[in-house]
């Protein structure tokens, strides 16, 4: 039988501190690594108490929190395949993911209980629904964990790795289940966090919810590190800081809208707290504009930010150093160790030219590439090409074997002929002071097939127009990449990983 990272931890260092789970108002919950041990062990013989085995779904829903780490644990100590589901779905995009995983098993925090009452009808695979952290429709599953043995389950198939699987943002469709039977090479992830330096000492807070794959993963590492993990139940810049601050926070992995608003904190508060103890920030989740990046590096140690290119399906694949964010805008690297990357063009030869021009479909074959979409094979097959994988971006080398992400195929605007990357024109806006964020995409024209439309928030205060966007666009872009047309807006639609939803801004221009 192998043996449980986290049992090894508890027995060689059960005194260290594993999980922080600090909620601002005095109420600060702590585990050790022998504590998480134990109550994990405890939930694990709940699962199998209620027919949970090795093989089967468990959808887990909830912010940050200590019960949400001891989940992840117990399901890979019984050999069940976790599910994370976004709790800012509506019930019939929750439902849908629940039913479409075949899940029995739910276990859900309190606060988001009464989501699966409500669904209840729509997802009749289920058979328990577990209910933690508080009183909800469901079966309380704290007193079952306190009475459940501490000691490590014996599950016949424990030499086999736990499956995950964890269900796509969905930005252009229905969310699909990229499924994992194992976590991968660990030759390769060896490789990459020597790479980017982790280190057992090290102390990392989670920026974004838990069932993201980026936020969720990267704090997997750091448990099976035997890192100090902060939780943040529900992100706030302010008190992001104060975290940080309080913790010596080293590690983390963020998209850009969080940094975006820890960046725009005001100077007096943002005075209040130390946040040099920062070692690495995984920049990732979507694109990091330039502008963004300057941002960063006048708030935290320059030698921090790293960029990471990848994705739920195909892991990690690019890095981009500290040392060469500011002399490659744009870039999200080069390959990370033990990764291959081609880029394809649409008749199916590979690019080997570089610059601009040269873009093409980029593909991967690594040891963390998934092992399928679940029931949508067809859709593995698609993306599939002499054993390399694809999620559909676009991007081209530069003679240094830089890689730049255009953006993703199905966001492609085609006007007039000419192939034009929203991405670009997206980086070019935000380098504006008084444009916060924007999202560009392709709306019907007659004359060109399609044109070119932004949707902007403004920074707080300010009052742009659409006469002074176009004076810096014409600074920065071609003419025929320049919107022809703008929208205002208070705030994007994004999915819970920070991931724009542009069909849905999208979608009154196509309608019909």
């Amino acid at each position: 039988m192998t043996a449980d990272l986290l049992t090894t931890h508890a027995t060689n260092q059960g005194d260290k501190l594993a999980v922080i789970d600090d909620r601002g108002d005095g109420n600060v919950r702590t585990l050790t690594y022998a504590e998480l041990e134990q109550e994990s062990n405890r939930l694990a013989h709940v699962l199998l108490e209620h027919g949970v085995s090795h093989g089967d779904k468990v959808v887990w829903c909830g912010q940050n929190s200590t019960g949400i780490v001891t989940m992840v644990n117990a399901a890979r100590k019984v050999g069940a395949t976790a599910v994370p589901l976004n709790y800012r779905l509506s019930d019939e995009e929750a439902a849908y993911v629940v039913d479409h995983s075949d899940a029995t098993t739910v276990y859900v925090d309190a606060e988001f209980a009464p989501l699966f009452e409500r669904v209840r009808d729509d997802i009749p695979k289920v058979t328990n629904v577990f209910v933690f952290d508080g009183d909800g429709p469901g079966t309380l599953v704290d007193p079952l964990v306190a009475t459940a043995p501490d000691t490590p389950p014996d599950v016949p198939d424990a030499d086999e790795e736990a499956a995950t699987m964890i269900y796509t943002s969905g930005t252009t469709g229905k969310p699909k289940g990229a499924y994992r039977k194992t976590s991968g090479s660990t030759a390769q992830a060896g490789a990459l966090l020597a790479f980017i330096g982790y280190s057992p000492d090290d102390t990392y807070i989670t920026t974004g919810p838990l069932y993201h794959s980026g936020p969720g993963g990267f704090m997997g590492i750091g448990l099976a590190m035997g890192q100090t993990i902060v939780l943040q139940r529900k992100f706030d810049p302010t008190d992001w800081l104060r975290l940080v601050d309080a913790y010596r926070a080293t590690t983390t992995f963020a998209a850009p809208t969080p940094i975006r608003m820890i960046c725009n904190v005001d100077e007096e508060t943002k005075a209040r707290f130390d946040t040099s103890s920062m070692r690495v920030m995984i920049a990732n989740a979507a694109p990091w504009s330039f502008a963004l990046k300057q941002q960063y590096v006048e708030n935290f140690p320059p030698e921090s930010l790293f960029e990471v290119y990848g994705s739920t399906e195909l892991g990690v694949n690019t890095v981009m150093r500290p040392e060469d964010q500011m002399r490659k805008p744009g870039s999200c690297g080069k390959e990370a160790p033990q990764v291959e990357i081609r880029l394809y063009d649409d008749a199916g030869n590979i690019v080997t030219d570089t610059g601009p021009e040269a873009t093409g479909e980029l593909y991967v074959r690594s040891g963390s590439v998934f092992n399928d979409y679940y029931k949508q094979h067809d859709k593995f097959e698609e993306d599939h090409r002499d054993g390399f994988q694809t999620v559909g971006d676009i991007a081209y080398r530069d003679d240094e074997g830089f890689i730049y992400i255009c953006d993703r195929k199905k966001d492609m605007i085609i006007s007039g002929g000419m192939n034009i990357y929203p991405a670009e024109i997206e980086a070019a806006l935000e380098a504006h002071p008084d444009i916060f964020e924007a999202a560009v995409f392709g709306i019907p024209n007659e004359e060109w097939g399609e044109s070119v439309h932004a949707v902007i928030v403004r920074v707080p205060g300010t009052e742009l127009d659409e006469a002074a966007v176009a004076v810096h666009a014409r600074a920065h872009l071609a003419n025929y990449k320049i919107p022809r047309s703008i929208d205002w807006i208070d705030e994007l639609p994004k999915t819970g990983s920070g991931k724009i939803l542009k069909r849905e801004l999208r979608a009154p221009f196509w309608a019909g």
